[in-house]
């Protein structure tokens, strides 16, 4: 399990790839990364999780905290990659509802 940090540039966006699965042993280095670009001045974020194949509720409990603390300060966070067993999971949590979802961390990124 990993995570990517890059940043693109042209669009000001923050991209975290979660490699493997998004869990309770995990789920504070993802949060760490984006407070600690929050800290750098960053608001505008894409976690892309095209290689990810588990979200357990923690992970989903991190990424609706994220997105609360995101959008207090004016910012946004966009979902991107989720594959079908996670979209559906998603769905059936009515998270979908929550976060703004993507096909890919490119088409995330240019709707900023």
């Amino acid at each position: 399990m990993s995570f990517t940090v890059r940043k693109d540039e042209a669009k000001g966006v923050v991209v975290l790839g979660v490699d493997g699965q998004l869990i309770v042993g995990n789920r504070h280095d993802l949060k760490a990364k984006v407070m600690e670009a929050m800290d750098d001045g960053e608001t505008k974020f894409v976690v892309d999780f095209t290689n990810t194949g588990y979200i357990d509720s923690s992970g989903l409990g991190v990424l609706v905290s994220l997105a609360k603390k995101i959008r207090e300060v004016g910012g946004d966070l966009v979902l991107a990659g989720l594959n079908e067993d996670l979209r559906t999971l998603f769905e059936l949590t009515k998270l979908d509802t929550l976060f703004d979802i993507k096909a890919s961390a490119e088409e995330a990124i240019s709707g900023f």
